[in-house]
Protein backbone atom coordinates (compact mmCIF):
# COMPACT_ATOMS: atom_id res chain seq x y z
CA UNK A 1 0.00 0.00 0.00
CA UNK A 2 1.32 3.29 -1.13
CA UNK A 3 1.75 5.88 1.58
CA UNK A 4 0.21 9.43 1.22
CA UNK A 5 2.68 12.20 1.15
CA UNK A 6 2.25 15.19 3.50
CA UNK A 7 2.16 18.74 2.21
CA UNK A 8 4.85 21.05 3.43
CA UNK A 9 3.91 23.23 6.48
CA UNK A 10 4.08 27.03 6.02
CA UNK A 11 4.45 29.28 9.07
CA UNK A 12 3.02 32.53 7.45
CA UNK A 13 -0.08 31.12 5.90
CA UNK A 14 -3.33 33.02 5.02
CA UNK A 15 -5.04 32.01 8.26
CA UNK A 16 -2.22 33.36 10.26
CA UNK A 17 -2.42 36.71 8.56
CA UNK A 18 -6.16 36.86 9.22
CA UNK A 19 -5.61 36.34 12.92
CA UNK A 20 -2.93 39.01 13.02
CA UNK A 21 -5.22 41.57 11.26
CA UNK A 22 -8.10 40.85 13.59
CA UNK A 23 -5.87 41.44 16.55
CA UNK A 24 -4.66 44.76 15.25
CA UNK A 25 -8.28 45.80 14.52
CA UNK A 26 -9.34 44.94 18.03
CA UNK A 27 -6.50 47.01 19.45
CA UNK A 28 -7.49 50.01 17.26
CA UNK A 29 -11.18 49.66 18.30
CA UNK A 30 -10.19 49.64 21.97
CA UNK A 31 -8.11 52.75 21.39
CA UNK A 32 -10.97 54.62 19.68
CA UNK A 33 -13.44 53.61 22.36
CA UNK A 34 -11.05 54.75 24.98
CA UNK A 35 -10.73 58.20 23.33
CA UNK A 36 -14.54 58.74 23.07
CA UNK A 37 -15.06 57.85 26.68
CA UNK A 38 -12.91 60.75 27.87
CA UNK A 39 -14.71 63.41 30.07
CA UNK A 40 -13.97 66.39 27.74
CA UNK A 41 -15.54 64.67 24.79
CA UNK A 42 -18.60 63.77 26.83
CA UNK A 43 -19.02 67.42 28.01
CA UNK A 44 -18.82 68.75 24.48
CA UNK A 45 -21.41 66.22 23.40
CA UNK A 46 -23.72 67.36 26.21
CA UNK A 47 -23.35 71.04 25.23
CA UNK A 48 -24.01 70.24 21.62
CA UNK A 49 -27.12 68.34 22.64
CA UNK A 50 -28.28 71.25 24.88
CA UNK A 51 -27.78 73.74 22.06
CA UNK A 52 -29.63 71.51 19.68
CA UNK A 53 -32.45 71.06 22.21
CA UNK A 54 -32.70 74.84 22.85
CA UNK A 55 -32.83 75.54 19.12
CA UNK A 56 -35.48 72.92 18.64
CA UNK A 57 -37.53 74.35 21.55
CA UNK A 58 -37.26 77.87 20.06
CA UNK A 59 -38.42 76.59 16.70
CA UNK A 60 -41.26 74.80 18.50
CA UNK A 61 -42.33 78.06 20.20
CA UNK A 62 -42.26 79.88 16.86
CA UNK A 63 -44.31 77.15 15.26
CA UNK A 64 -46.83 77.32 18.15
CA UNK A 65 -47.06 81.14 17.77
CA UNK A 66 -47.62 80.87 14.05
CA UNK A 67 -50.20 78.18 14.73
CA UNK A 68 -52.05 80.52 17.16
CA UNK A 69 -52.09 83.35 14.59
CA UNK A 70 -53.29 81.02 11.87
CA UNK A 71 -56.02 79.67 14.15
CA UNK A 72 -57.15 83.21 14.99
CA UNK A 73 -57.22 84.16 11.30
CA UNK A 74 -59.08 80.98 10.58
CA UNK A 75 -61.73 81.77 13.20
CA UNK A 76 -62.08 85.30 11.80
CA UNK A 77 -62.50 83.97 8.28
CA UNK A 78 -65.02 81.44 9.51
CA UNK A 79 -67.02 84.21 11.27
CA UNK A 80 -66.86 86.38 8.15
CA UNK A 81 -67.99 83.44 6.07
CA UNK A 82 -70.89 82.90 8.45
CA UNK A 83 -71.93 86.57 8.17
CA UNK A 84 -71.71 86.43 4.39
CA UNK A 85 -73.88 83.35 4.40
CA UNK A 86 -76.44 85.17 6.57
CA UNK A 87 -76.40 88.10 4.15
CA UNK A 88 -76.89 85.74 1.26
CA UNK A 89 -79.81 84.16 3.11
CA UNK A 90 -81.39 87.58 3.78
CA UNK A 91 -80.90 88.66 0.18
CA UNK A 92 -82.43 85.42 -0.98
CA UNK A 93 -85.44 86.15 1.24
CA UNK A 94 -85.70 89.71 -0.12
CA UNK A 95 -85.45 88.40 -3.65
CA UNK A 96 -88.21 85.90 -2.98
CA UNK A 97 -90.39 88.65 -1.47
CA UNK A 98 -89.78 91.00 -4.41
CA UNK A 99 -90.49 88.23 -6.86
CA UNK A 100 -93.73 87.52 -5.01
CA UNK A 101 -94.71 91.21 -5.08
CA UNK A 102 -93.82 91.43 -8.75
CA UNK A 103 -95.92 88.40 -9.49
CA UNK A 104 -98.81 89.82 -7.48
CA UNK A 105 -98.41 93.16 -9.28
CA UNK A 106 -98.52 91.41 -12.63
CA UNK A 107 -101.63 89.57 -11.60
CA UNK A 108 -103.22 92.81 -10.35
CA UNK A 109 -102.24 94.55 -13.57
CA UNK A 110 -103.84 91.77 -15.54
CA UNK A 111 -107.02 92.15 -13.50
CA UNK A 112 -106.98 95.91 -14.01
CA UNK A 113 -106.48 95.45 -17.73
CA UNK A 114 -109.46 93.13 -17.81
CA UNK A 115 -111.58 95.62 -15.83
CA UNK A 116 -110.43 98.50 -18.03
CA UNK A 117 -111.31 96.49 -21.11
CA UNK A 118 -114.75 95.76 -19.74
CA UNK A 119 -115.28 99.41 -18.80
CA UNK A 120 -114.21 100.50 -22.28
CA UNK A 121 -116.58 98.00 -23.82
CA UNK A 122 -119.38 99.22 -21.55
CA UNK A 123 -118.61 102.83 -22.47
CA UNK A 124 -118.72 101.99 -26.15
CA UNK A 125 -122.11 100.45 -25.63
CA UNK A 126 -123.59 103.76 -24.44
CA UNK A 127 -126.23 105.07 -26.77
CA UNK A 128 -125.82 108.33 -28.63
CA UNK A 129 -128.72 109.77 -26.64
CA UNK A 130 -126.95 109.09 -23.35
CA UNK A 131 -123.78 110.75 -24.64
CA UNK A 132 -125.78 113.78 -25.78
CA UNK A 133 -127.45 114.07 -22.38
CA UNK A 134 -124.12 113.79 -20.64
CA UNK A 135 -122.67 116.54 -22.84
CA UNK A 136 -125.63 118.80 -22.08
CA UNK A 137 -125.18 118.20 -18.37
CA UNK A 138 -121.49 119.03 -18.53
CA UNK A 139 -122.18 122.24 -20.42
CA UNK A 140 -124.87 123.21 -17.90
CA UNK A 141 -122.44 122.87 -14.99
CA UNK A 142 -119.47 124.48 -16.72
CA UNK A 143 -118.93 128.06 -15.47
CA UNK A 144 -117.93 130.62 -18.12
CA UNK A 145 -114.56 132.26 -17.62
CA UNK A 146 -116.14 135.68 -17.10
CA UNK A 147 -119.01 134.48 -14.91
CA UNK A 148 -119.44 136.25 -11.54
CA UNK A 149 -117.92 134.70 -8.43
CA UNK A 150 -120.08 135.45 -5.40
CA UNK A 151 -121.90 138.11 -7.45
CA UNK A 152 -118.66 139.89 -8.45
CA UNK A 153 -117.69 139.81 -12.18
CA UNK A 154 -114.16 138.49 -12.77
CA UNK A 155 -113.72 139.42 -16.43
CA UNK A 156 -111.06 142.10 -15.84
CA UNK A 157 -107.49 141.82 -17.08
CA UNK A 158 -106.05 144.25 -14.52
CA UNK A 159 -106.99 144.75 -10.85
CA UNK A 160 -106.10 147.44 -8.32
CA UNK A 161 -106.49 147.09 -4.54
CA UNK A 162 -107.25 150.28 -2.59
CA UNK A 163 -106.88 149.35 1.08
CA UNK A 164 -107.77 151.41 4.14
CA UNK A 165 -104.74 151.12 6.48
CA UNK A 166 -106.23 153.09 9.37
CA UNK A 167 -105.86 152.10 13.00
CA UNK A 168 -109.29 150.46 13.22
CA UNK A 169 -108.53 148.29 10.19
CA UNK A 170 -105.06 147.36 11.45
CA UNK A 171 -106.33 146.61 14.94
CA UNK A 172 -109.51 144.66 14.22
CA UNK A 173 -109.72 143.65 10.56
CA UNK A 174 -106.20 143.02 9.25
CA UNK A 175 -106.30 139.18 9.30
CA UNK A 176 -109.63 139.35 7.44
CA UNK A 177 -108.11 141.81 4.94
CA UNK A 178 -105.32 139.33 4.19
CA UNK A 179 -107.80 136.49 3.71
CA UNK A 180 -110.05 138.50 1.39
CA UNK A 181 -107.14 139.65 -0.72
CA UNK A 182 -106.08 136.02 -1.12
CA UNK A 183 -109.61 135.07 -2.15
CA UNK A 184 -109.77 137.85 -4.74
CA UNK A 185 -106.40 136.89 -6.20
CA UNK A 186 -107.49 133.24 -6.38
CA UNK A 187 -110.55 134.33 -8.38
CA UNK A 188 -108.19 135.73 -11.05
CA UNK A 189 -105.77 132.89 -11.93
CA UNK A 190 -103.99 134.94 -14.60
CA UNK A 191 -103.84 138.73 -14.95
CA UNK A 192 -101.96 141.07 -17.24
CA UNK A 193 -101.10 143.31 -14.30
CA UNK A 194 -102.07 144.30 -10.77
CA UNK A 195 -101.38 147.08 -8.26
CA UNK A 196 -101.81 147.67 -4.50
CA UNK A 197 -102.41 151.18 -3.12
CA UNK A 198 -103.40 152.61 0.25
CA UNK A 199 -106.46 154.81 0.68
CA UNK A 200 -104.24 157.89 0.33
CA UNK A 201 -103.09 156.82 -3.14
CA UNK A 202 -99.65 155.57 -2.04
CA UNK A 203 -98.09 152.43 -3.46
CA UNK A 204 -97.19 149.26 -1.61
CA UNK A 205 -94.08 148.88 -3.81
CA UNK A 206 -92.50 152.23 -4.70
CA UNK A 207 -90.45 150.56 -7.45
CA UNK A 208 -93.74 149.96 -9.30
CA UNK A 209 -95.21 153.44 -8.71
CA UNK A 210 -97.36 154.35 -11.73
CA UNK A 211 -96.66 150.96 -13.34
CA UNK A 212 -98.39 147.60 -13.38
CA UNK A 213 -96.93 144.85 -11.21
CA UNK A 214 -96.40 141.71 -13.34
CA UNK A 215 -98.61 138.82 -12.31
CA UNK A 216 -96.33 135.93 -11.30
CA UNK A 217 -96.57 133.40 -8.44
CA UNK A 218 -93.47 134.91 -6.84
CA UNK A 219 -94.90 138.43 -7.01
CA UNK A 220 -98.23 137.33 -5.54
CA UNK A 221 -96.37 135.71 -2.66
CA UNK A 222 -94.36 138.90 -2.14
CA UNK A 223 -97.61 140.90 -1.99
CA UNK A 224 -99.07 138.58 0.65
CA UNK A 225 -95.92 138.77 2.76
CA UNK A 226 -95.67 142.57 2.46
CA UNK A 227 -99.33 142.99 3.42
CA UNK A 228 -98.72 141.45 6.86
CA UNK A 229 -96.64 144.42 8.03
CA UNK A 230 -97.82 147.15 5.64
CA UNK A 231 -98.93 150.16 7.72
CA UNK A 232 -98.84 153.53 5.91
CA UNK A 233 -100.70 156.63 7.13
CA UNK A 234 -104.48 156.71 6.53
CA UNK A 235 -107.24 159.28 6.97
CA UNK A 236 -109.96 156.57 6.99
CA UNK A 237 -111.33 157.59 3.59
CA UNK A 238 -110.91 155.62 0.32
CA UNK A 239 -111.66 158.58 -1.94
CA UNK A 240 -108.06 159.65 -2.61
CA UNK A 241 -107.00 156.09 -3.42
CA UNK A 242 -109.89 155.53 -5.85
CA UNK A 243 -109.25 158.81 -7.65
CA UNK A 244 -105.48 158.14 -7.91
CA UNK A 245 -106.08 154.62 -9.28
CA UNK A 246 -108.41 155.89 -12.01
CA UNK A 247 -106.18 158.86 -12.95
CA UNK A 248 -102.97 156.87 -13.30
CA UNK A 249 -104.24 153.58 -14.74
CA UNK A 250 -107.44 154.32 -16.69
CA UNK A 251 -107.14 153.33 -20.35
CA UNK A 252 -109.86 152.79 -22.97
CA UNK A 253 -108.24 149.56 -24.19
CA UNK A 254 -107.94 147.85 -20.77
CA UNK A 255 -110.49 146.09 -18.59
CA UNK A 256 -109.68 147.19 -15.05
CA UNK A 257 -111.28 146.41 -11.69
CA UNK A 258 -110.70 148.33 -8.46
CA UNK A 259 -111.26 146.53 -5.12
CA UNK A 260 -111.78 148.87 -2.18
CA UNK A 261 -111.20 147.42 1.32
CA UNK A 262 -112.36 149.70 4.12
CA UNK A 263 -114.57 150.43 7.11
CA UNK A 264 -115.03 154.24 7.26
CA UNK A 265 -115.63 157.36 5.17
CA UNK A 266 -114.58 160.58 6.89
CA UNK A 267 -115.05 162.86 3.87
CA UNK A 268 -117.43 165.79 3.56
CA UNK A 269 -119.87 164.86 0.78
CA UNK A 270 -120.89 161.54 -0.74
CA UNK A 271 -122.41 163.27 -3.77
CA UNK A 272 -119.18 165.14 -4.47
CA UNK A 273 -117.21 161.89 -4.49
CA UNK A 274 -119.73 160.27 -6.86
CA UNK A 275 -119.53 163.15 -9.31
CA UNK A 276 -115.71 163.12 -9.28
CA UNK A 277 -115.56 159.36 -9.89
CA UNK A 278 -118.08 159.72 -12.77
CA UNK A 279 -115.89 162.40 -14.31
CA UNK A 280 -112.73 160.32 -14.06
CA UNK A 281 -114.23 156.96 -15.05
CA UNK A 282 -115.86 158.13 -18.26
CA UNK A 283 -118.26 156.01 -20.25
CA UNK A 284 -117.30 154.74 -23.71
CA UNK A 285 -119.35 154.91 -26.89
CA UNK A 286 -121.52 152.01 -25.73
CA UNK A 287 -122.18 153.67 -22.41
CA UNK A 288 -119.94 151.30 -20.41
CA UNK A 289 -117.21 152.28 -18.00
CA UNK A 290 -113.76 150.71 -18.45
CA UNK A 291 -113.04 150.58 -14.73
CA UNK A 292 -115.23 148.42 -12.50
CA UNK A 293 -115.28 149.38 -8.83
CA UNK A 294 -115.97 146.73 -6.20
CA UNK A 295 -115.86 147.18 -2.44
CA UNK A 296 -115.72 145.03 0.69
CA UNK A 297 -116.84 146.58 3.96
CA UNK A 298 -115.30 145.29 7.19
CA UNK A 299 -117.52 145.47 10.32
CA UNK A 300 -115.02 146.92 12.76
CA UNK A 301 -117.97 148.59 14.53
CA UNK A 302 -118.64 145.30 16.35
CA UNK A 303 -115.03 145.18 17.64
CA UNK A 304 -114.95 148.61 19.31
CA UNK A 305 -116.59 149.80 22.50
CA UNK A 306 -116.89 153.44 21.36
CA UNK A 307 -117.00 153.84 17.59
CA UNK A 308 -118.34 156.72 15.50
CA UNK A 309 -121.11 154.82 13.77
CA UNK A 310 -121.79 157.56 11.24
CA UNK A 311 -118.45 157.05 9.45
CA UNK A 312 -119.14 153.33 8.99
CA UNK A 313 -122.67 153.98 7.72
CA UNK A 314 -121.43 156.68 5.36
CA UNK A 315 -118.77 154.28 4.00
CA UNK A 316 -121.47 151.70 3.22
CA UNK A 317 -123.68 154.34 1.56
CA UNK A 318 -120.80 155.70 -0.50
CA UNK A 319 -119.46 152.37 -1.72
CA UNK A 320 -122.91 150.98 -2.58
CA UNK A 321 -123.53 153.99 -4.81
CA UNK A 322 -120.02 153.93 -6.35
CA UNK A 323 -120.17 150.20 -7.10
CA UNK A 324 -123.68 150.48 -8.57
CA UNK A 325 -122.68 153.32 -10.92
CA UNK A 326 -119.42 151.68 -11.98
CA UNK A 327 -120.52 148.13 -12.73
CA UNK A 328 -119.25 146.59 -9.52
CA UNK A 329 -120.56 144.93 -6.37
CA UNK A 330 -120.48 145.98 -2.73
CA UNK A 331 -120.06 143.15 -0.18
CA UNK A 332 -120.58 144.01 3.49
CA UNK A 333 -119.10 141.41 5.80
CA UNK A 334 -121.11 140.55 8.91
CA UNK A 335 -118.14 139.03 10.77
CA UNK A 336 -114.37 139.28 10.92
CA UNK A 337 -113.97 135.61 11.85
CA UNK A 338 -112.57 133.15 9.27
Amino acid sequence: MKRRERRPFEVFSLSFLDCICCGFGAIILLFVLNKMGEPAALERSRQDLRSLLARLEEELYEIRGETTILNRDLRGREQQLSEERQKVARLSGDLSRVQGQYQASRELSSVQDIIAGRLLAAQQELSEEMKRLQQQRDEAYRRPADAPVGGIPVDSEYIIFVIDTSGSMQRYAWPAVQRKMGEVLDAYPKLKGLQIMDDEGGYMFQSYAGKWIPDTPARRQAIRERLRSWNPFSNSSPVEGIEAAIKFFWSPDRRISIYVFGDEFTGDSVEKVLNEVDRLNRRDARGERKVRIHAIGFPTIFSQSQWPETTGIRFAMLMRAVCERNGGAFVALNSLAP
